[in-house]
């Protein structure tokens, strides 16, 4: 029997989210993204670096949540469900770690968990009536390799890509989800990595699929919750540029997407972490995603319809200028969804 465990993050459950280092560091992606749009009542962090700061003042974020330093003030806040924000190098669960989960496990609170490391063979024996251990970096069963079956909808079905990871291709889908609902489209968001999962309640953690049904793992996903869908966005993950990226050509095979949404990084030049492979000028990085979908058991040209730009680091004037030079540079509409809003890029796709 499959035991459902999207009701773990519903709007009736009270979350805390663990995020050591990560409202500081780089590796918080995933708490960052729960905050932003979960529909959970997230009531606590806990940063045992930034226990009693501010969350905007740290990250820009306009709630009002308070962060702790450890468990045992978390539970203070009557939590239900601790979800690990945090995706360390590697996904690998930190050793420190196992001690906060325990605690909570103990306290009596179910686990989500979206790193590679799974938690239910470690912990299952502590749990009692109601609890649960969610571990999302589990393959699905009865895959099959893809077969561009997706391309017989006869809806839209958006992907977003990158020129490198990280760097908001699961928020613009996310963004674009919600403009379309606005306008009251039937529209399906499908998550591929551990925060969309979370945020969505389903979709496939893409890289815990063996390479050969990847394809075919977002393949379903697309036949299934698409088939009914005005519109399907589908969150990138990845980058052709990246060397070490392996997802986003089973994306593009499985989704057959109708549209592209080209998510870039301001002023970045190089892949984040290999200096020595820079980012080509945006034109020919459209032109290789569109040359790549295309040919990727398509039927009709897969164009560029629009550039996401993340301009998080910059100033409002700045990152006006900068999306002004990107539309002049590229000859296509061109905005930042989190800053301002997605209509722009719904537009274009629609």
């Amino acid at each position: 029997m499959t035991v459902d465990f999207s009701p773990l993050l519903t709007r009736n459950r009270r979350v805390a989210i663990l995020l050591h280092g990560g409202l500081q560091g780089g590796t918080g992606k995933t708490g960052l993204s729960l905050i932003r749009y979960s529909e959970a009542e997230i009531v606590v962090l806990i940063d045992e670096e930034s226990g009693g700061l501010s969350l905007q003042q740290l990250t820009g974020i306009s709630r009002n949540l308070p962060i702790v330093a450890n468990i045992s003030e978390a539970l203070t806040y009557q939590p239900e469900v601790l979800a690990i924000g945090i995706a360390p190098s590697g996904g690998a669960l930190p050793e420190p770690w196992v001690n906060d989960i325990q605690q909570a496990v103990e306290a009596g609170l179910s686990v989500v968990n979206g790193l590679h490391t799974p938690l239910a063979p470690q912990f299952q024996s502590f749990l009692k009536p109601g609890q649960m251990i969610w571990d999302i970096r589990q393959e699905p069963k009865h895959l099959t390799i893809g077969s561009a079956k997706a391309r017989e909808l006869t809806n839209i079905r958006v992907l977003t890509v990158g020129t490198d990871m990280s760097i908001g291709k699961m928020s613009t889908s996310l963004e674009l989800h919600r403009a379309s609902q606005q306008r009251g489209l039937k529209s399906h968001f499908i998550g591929t990595g551990q925060a969309g999962i979370m945020i969505s309640g389903k979709g496939v953690p893409l890289d815990a699929v063996r390479v050969d049904f990847a394809a075919g793992a977002i393949e379903q996903q697309v036949l299934t919750y698409g088939a009914e869908a005005d519109i399907v966005h589908i969150e990138g993950q990845g980058s052709l540029l990246h060397p070490g990226s392996t997802a986003t050509l089973p994306l593009i095979r499985g989704s057959q997407p109708t549209a592209l949404i080209l998510v870039h990084r301001w002023g970045q030049t190089h892949i984040r972490h290999v200096p020595q492979v820079a980012i080509p000028p945006l034109p020919e990085v459209i032109e290789l995603y569109e040359q790549v979908a295309s040919v990727a058991g398509a039927t009709e040209p897969v164009r560029v319809k629009a550039i996401a730009l993340n301009t998080h680091k910059f100033s409002k004037e700045e990152a006006d200028r900068a999306i002004a030079e990107i539309q002049n540079l590229t000859g296509l509409p061109c905005t930042d969804p989190i800053r301002y809003n997605a209509n722009r890029l719904l537009d274009a796709v629609l």
